[in-house]
């Protein structure tokens, strides 16, 4: 049972602070023959796979090393460019590695801000007025759950499905969010957290977490 990741996003839909807890790291290696057998393309200057998903190898992911050699957006760090070097058959077979893409700064307040109009959308489709929205999304992966506080901020918290007592944790991070932010004379409202009594308040109650568990906390 695991936390991955905590997010808390404005009232107008901005990433006000994130936090990666728990990054699995995934890795898969495969030896290839000629021609290589998934199409491979160039994206925020690196290689991903845009088709041929195979074992463990997804959609997405990017090519991390040839043959142990590591890359670095196109390149190999010997010099060489990685696709002019999967384009020739005579360097076959090779061993490629490919991983899941860590997620840049951007790419987290791009993914806030989506959330931000699903939440309203949700509070919409309801047939009873009044509704909290989206409190918990759950994948096959995944779970997601949100705490939407009274002034509009969301808190949400991205976990291992089996996790238990999400709930108490929201709850508590809000405390810690009212204490250390909203008291802080130098914080101001839809403004990022930057406060290090939050960020280490933070750090050991999931510290207490993983030591005694949510239900002690």
């Amino acid at each position: 049972m695991v936390i991955y990741g905590i997010y808390i996003v404005s009232k107008s839909g901005g990433l006000i602070f994130n936090y990666d807890n728990v990054v699995p790291k995934i890795e898969t290696e495969k030896k290839f023959s000629y021609p290589l057998d998934i199409k491979l393309r160039t994206e925020n200057k690196k290689i991903v796979v845009e088709f041929g998903q195979k074992e463990g190898i997804q959609v997405g992911h990017v090519l991390n090393a040839i043959n142990g050699i590591p890359v670095t957006g196109h390149q190999m760090d010997n010099g060489q460019s990685a696709l002019e070097f999967l384009d020739k058959k005579e360097n076959y077979p090779v061993t490629l590695q490919f991983g899941r893409p860590k997620m840049t700064t951007n790419e987290k307040i791009f993914l806030a801000s989506m959330f931000y109009p699903l939440f309203a959308i949700a509070s919409q489709l309801s047939p009873e007025p009044k509704s909290s929205g989206i409190e918990v999304l759950e994948a096959d992966t995944f779970r997601l759950n949100c705490f939407q506080t009274l002034t509009g901020v969301k808190i949400m918290i991205v976990s291992d499905r089996a996790q238990i007592g999400v709930e108490i944790l929201l709850k508590r991070i809000y405390e810690l969010y009212a204490d250390y932010a909203l008291k802080n004379p130098f914080y101001s409202l839809e403004m990022p957290i930057r406060c290090e009594l939050f960020d280490s308040n933070l750090k050991n109650v999931l510290e207490q977490i993983e030591k005694v568990g949510i239900n002690n906390i």
